[in-house]
């Protein structure tokens, strides 16, 4: 099983109009399930205030609009900053999620919103989530989530989204990569109680080295996957049906275990602190593209699938039936005989 990334939510297979059809052998995220399994139940209260997640240890404020209006992003860290100063809720380590945090809840088997199924917070609304993590590409814009269907793209940071608090830390997720902290403009500065990504370093760090070369192709020592040596099969891009059959065709031609990514193992190679390619510095893939499909279905709107956009790091969706993106074969290290 793959390390520090969690299953996707998504247990159904859809086909390339949009209809469900049986998983087996349909060679998607919903035959294969991978990542860390959820508890059942995901969710336990605390109090009235606090809820813990048991698949990430981090503990969210049960008010998903606790602030009742919407903020630029330093207006969302300030706020945050303020219930640190007076102990909201017996708790002063309260911060603004990370991308990988924010993206830790989002569940790709539900829509409206894309959240766990009796999931218990309130007021959550279908609309853009602040992070604390800056965008690499453009550094006076930050990460947030959209909790209609879950995509993760970056907002300019004067511009008015929600803000969700939350807590704790995670023996599970991996840190973004983002080390250092940027001001509304962009411009780099000083990280001190600043409360973004850059200075709080939440989550698991990266092992070094963080990727060898292993027979079978290059092991993520982070997540133990094992990813196609090259970044990309076929010289052209392909639909999401065509990627699902080549990567099939390959692992029957090879008698090992590839398979399209899902979308969560997609996002785990991103790193916060870069773009063009966002993949950690000194990696040892070539002929990265610019984005990939995923295994994994847009539950919002099925005949999408969910894409993994490396110049940017970020997460949208492609129409299935396009010729738009390429394909990485994935596998994992307990599905091969180890070593190779």
């Amino acid at each position: 099983m793959s390390k520090s990334i969690l299953q996707t939510g998504l247990t159904d297979c859809f086909d390339a109009e949009g209809k469900v059809i049986p998983c087996k052998a349909s060679g998607q995220d919903g035959e294969f399930t991978p990542g860390q399994a959820w508890p059942d139940p995901r969710f336990s209260s605390i109090d009235e205030h606090l809820v813990h997640d048991r698949a990430t240890d981090l503990i969210w404020s049960v008010d998903a609009n606790l602030f009742s209006f919407q903020m630029t992003w330093q207006e969302g860290l300030d706020a945050i900053n303020e219930m640190n100063i007076e102990k909201q809720f017996g708790r002063s380590d309260w911060r603004l999620p990370n991308r990988r945090e924010m993206r830790s809840l989002i569940s790709h088997g539900a829509r409206k919103p894309a959240l766990p199924a009796q999931h218990p917070f309130r007021n959550v609304f279908l609309g853009w989530y602040w992070t604390s993590t800056t965008s690499a590409m453009a550094r006076g814009y930050a990460w947030y989530v959209h909790m209609e269907g879950g995509r993760m793209f970056y907002g300019r940071k004067d511009s008015y989204y929600l803000v969700w608090p939350v807590c704790g830390k995670s023996t599970i997720l991996p840190r973004t990569g983002q080390n250092s902290c940027y001001d509304d403009q962009g411009v780099e500065m000083n990280c001190r109680d600043s409360l973004q990504d850059g200075e709080l370093l939440q989550g698991i760090i990266w092992p070094i080295p963080r990727f060898n070369q292993v027979d079978s192709g290059i092991i993520d020592n982070l997540t133990s996957l094992i990813w196609y040596p090259p970044a990309s099969m076929g010289d052209t891009p392909s639909t999401w049906k065509e990627a699902l059959t080549c990567v099939g065709e390959l692992a029957d031609k090879s008698e090992k275990p590839w398979r399209l990514p899902t979308i969560n193992e997609l996002e785990s190679l991103v790193d916060g602190s870069r773009s063009s390619p966002a993949l950690p510095d000194g990696h040892p893939f070539i002929a990265v593209q610019e984005a990939y499909w995923s295994s994994t279905t847009s539950f919002f709107e099925p005949d999408w699938a969910y894409v993994l956009y490396f110049h940017k790091g970020a997460v949208g969706v492609g129409y299935k039936k396009n010729k738009d993106f390429a394909m990485w074969p994935v596998m994992e290290v307990g599905k091969v005989l180890w070593p190779p």
